[in-house]
């Protein structure tokens, strides 16, 4: 019998972010997990289709997993379905780019491995699930994950008092580097001015009020879908690639220093 005594094994919940080829039939897996923050593993033999679990470790899926860890990278033993999100999602389009673009956030914004990030990690499992069941317009859970991820990061917006003085909205300005809306004596030249309503559908997205949000208006969701693509791009400090692939409906994204 192998002596397993220096294998050290641990479980946990994951979302699959993406997956890279490794060698002939392996993968290197990235996860979002539940207890673990960010980890990368290796899927012996996933490529294979005789593999036990290899269409578990697409992105998209919600799992649970056994990993051991490895010198550089921990390595999946065991994967089980919690969540069957990713055929849903991938069969389509408009799915599939809003899911792909919040992977992507979540990979970006949790930089450290093995570092928990709980909150990202049930923000994320939440979004996927609603995409995958339709539960809105993708548009809109993707706008609403972004808004929602970035508070949880540290950079929550303001949509009502001016995010520079405080002073009590509603406000008419939105200035991307000062955090949202801003008040007349704080408007920085190159604010972008938004319809009212389309602060109040920002401010839906991101309490999570979505008896406001699915029953905005579309020149509204367009206007702030341009908003939520500048505030992203400004504190992630460059564009996320799978953004330019999603469906907006000819929103127009305004400059990340808040021209529109």
């Amino acid at each position: 019998m192998a002596d397993n005594r220096g294998v050290v094994l641990y479980r946990d919940e994951a979302i699959v972010l993406r997956t890279q080829k490794l060698g002939e039939a392996d993968r290197i897996v990235t996860l979002l997990t539940r207890e673990n923050g960010k980890v990368r593993a290796v899927g012996k033999g996933v490529r294979r289709t005789s593999s036990r679990f290899g269409a578990r470790l697409e992105p998209f899926m919600f799992v649970d997993v056994q990993l051991h860890v490895g010198r550089s990278l921990d390595v999946v033993t065991q994967a089980e379905t919690v969540g069957p999100y990713a055929r849903a999602i991938c069969e389509d389009y408009g799915l599939y780019t809003a899911g792909t673009a919040m992977l992507e956030t979540a990979d970006r914004l949790v930089e450290a491995e093995k570092e928990p990030a709980v909150q990202q990690f049930w923000l994320l499992a939440g979004a996927v699930r609603s995409l995958a069941v339709n539960a809105h317009a993708p548009g809109l859970v993707l706008d609403s994950y972004l808004l929602r991820a970035f508070a949880i990061a540290g950079w929550a917006p303001s949509f009502t008092d001016c995010s520079r003085c405080g002073e009590p909205g509603p406000h008419r300005s939105f200035a991307v580097a000062m955090g949202g809306a801003v008040c007349g004596r704080c408007r920085p030249p190159g604010s972008t001015a938004p319809a009212p309503e389309t602060f109040t559908l920002l401010a839906a997205l991101l309490a999570g009020e979505w008896d406001v949000a699915d029953a905005s208006d579309a020149r509204h969701r367009k206007e702030a879908s341009g908003l939520v693509a500048a505030y992203s791009q400004y504190h992630l400090e460059r564009t996320l690639r799978s953004l330019r692939m999603v469906e907006r409906d000819g929103a127009v994204t305004p400059r990340a220093g808040g021209e529109a």
